[in-house]
């Protein structure tokens, strides 16, 4: 395992209309990615006051160059590329962070009622 560990956090646009059809593609990835080892935490978000807007955020237990190399070529994200990027409204942005870790680290037994 690497020493360092990163979040990579995306937000995309996408027309409020295709926001079921963007789920649909994503669902059999996401089942994907979770189940990479070195994926250590996974959820996406809606903008309440900018329907369409979706970020999400992933923790990966190794580093940005790992991610870039080992990860993103994975077959699986063809597909769900193929059919998700023209859904596009506007530039996906992201960015890539070093998590800090602990002691600035928590995560609750209880996800707010969430389904885990």
């Amino acid at each position: 395992m690497s020493s360092e560990s990163i979040s990579l956090q995306v937000t995309v646009w996408i027309s409020p209309g295709n926001v079921p059809k963007f789920f649909e593609a994503l669902r059999p990835v996401y089942e994907k990615v979770i189940a990479e080892p070195e994926c250590t935490f996974f959820e996406y978000y809606e903008d309440p006051e900018e329907p369409g807007r979706i970020s999400w955020v992933e923790n990966w237990s190794q580093s940005k160059e790992w991610l870039l190399q080992n990860q993103m070529p994975k077959e699986y994200y063809h597909e769900y590329f193929a059919i998700t990027e023209p859904m596009f409204i506007k530039p996906r942005e992201f960015k890539v962070l070093r998590r800090v870790g602990a002691p600035f680290t928590m995560v609750k037994e209880k996800n707010g009622g969430l389904r885990e």
